[in-house]
């Protein structure tokens, strides 16, 4: 049994951190799921950028929605939707097995709508009618009003990934807003049962502080961060808050693990897989860390409820100089601000393939 089916059984969902047409179509996504475990996926403008811009699988589908008027964010949703609704479809026995814990898809929603609460929830609402399938979760950002957000779409109804959390305190927060939307839903009379996941990013924390600290501490900060909020979590889960939902029909809001490859080529290429092993959690994987935690990893025990040594180790970066609050805030606005110029790049991709292939096609038709 390879370590990534181990990894499974002891709890934690394996989801892909990538979809592209050609994972859909040439089988690969569907081998992961057989071979690997793999139980889910995320997605990003970053992933549709390169996905779209670097093969021609979508060049066919791209002519056909620009002549019918299409263009832009709305091209690039329906055009998104295609394969996120085949990988659901993919995902749904895991979904159904699991009574909708596992197999979920995510799809991003503007990351130009970071800062806008009412943009957000409006643009949420509509890409999940549009998405017509009950396993695909649209991500909002953790952001201060993104949290306002999150509330009401989980009031509305609508599975939610939290996304762009770097701290305990980002997730708390997230968290809060999660229950604070079911509790609402209790209190109307509408079925407590909507899914949602909030999505901790690790390896950034490593990459910000690296030519800050001494060698021995590299590649630690982020799993300390990790290890704390996981104790956040854990508390949670077991506080007669939570578990008043849970009594009434909800289910909780599972705790996720994302940017999860390793930065630092002198480290090892399974650190982040091998250090977060939790059950009743979620790692994203990028495709090329999946293959190797398959090939070579090792499940090296799982992460302590009680936060570990995390405090400890937190204490040692702050005497380097590091503050970790400040920093969290850094980290989530550079986020934002990177997810936004991917959006950019992403919309510019789409534009500028619809203008050479409507081109193409008028020249075909102009010159048979």
């Amino acid at each position: 049994m390879n370590t990534a089916r181990q990894l499974h059984d002891l709890g934690q969902s394996l989801w892909l951190d990538n979809i592209s047409r050609g994972l859909l179509t040439s089988g690969t996504l569907g081998r992961y799921v057989s071979e690997l475990a793999v139980t889910g996926l995320t997605s990003n403008p970053t992933i549709f950028d390169q996905a779209i811009r670097n093969t021609a699988f979508y060049d066919d589908e791209i002519r056909k929605k620009a002549a019918e008027g299409k263009s832009g964010e709305a091209l690039f949703f329906e055009v998104a939707l295609e394969d996120l609704a085949q990988a659901a479809d993919l995902f749904r026995p895991a979904y159904d097995a699991t009574d909708g814990v596992d197999g979920w898809a995510s799809l991003e929603v503007s990351p130009l709508l970071a800062n806008d609460t009412a943009g957000t929830i409006r643009a949420v609402a509509q890409l999940h009618a549009q998405a017509q399938r009950a396993n695909i979760f649209i991500k909002i950002p953790g952001t201060r009003e993104g949290v306002a957000a999150i509330e009401e779409s989980i009031f509305a109804g609508v599975p939610v990934n939290v996304t762009l959390l770097f701290s305990r305190e980002h997730y708390i927060a997230a968290a809060e807003a999660y229950l604070r939307g079911i509790e609402r839903r209790i209190a109307a009379g509408l079925d407590p049962k909507v899914a949602s996941v909030a999505s901790l990013f690790v390896s950034r924390w490593d990459v910000a502080v690296k030519d800050r600290i001494a060698p021995e501490l590299r590649n630690q900060l982020g799993i300390a961060i990790a290890k704390r909020t996981y104790k956040a979590y854990c508390d949670l889960l077991a506080s007669p808050r939570s578990r008043k939902l849970i009594d009434a029909g909800a289910r909780p809001q599972r705790l996720l693990w994302a940017s999860t490859g390793t930065k630092d080529p002198a480290a090892a290429d399974t650190l982040y897989i091998e250090a977060l092993a939790a059950p009743d959690t979620i790692n994203t994987i990028p495709e090329k860390t999946l293959h190797a935690f398959a090939d070579h990893g090792k499940l090296r025990g799982i992460l302590p409820a009680d936060g570990g040594d995390a405090e400890k180790v937190l204490a040692e970066f702050k005497r380097t100089g590091v503050d970790d609050a400040a920093l969290a805030a850094q980290l989530q606005r550079e986020g934002t601000a990177a997810f936004d110029k991917s959006w950019k790049d992403l919309m510019d991709c789409i534009e500028s393939k619809r203008d050479a292939l409507t081109k193409a096609a008028r020249t075909e038709a102009t010159h048979p």
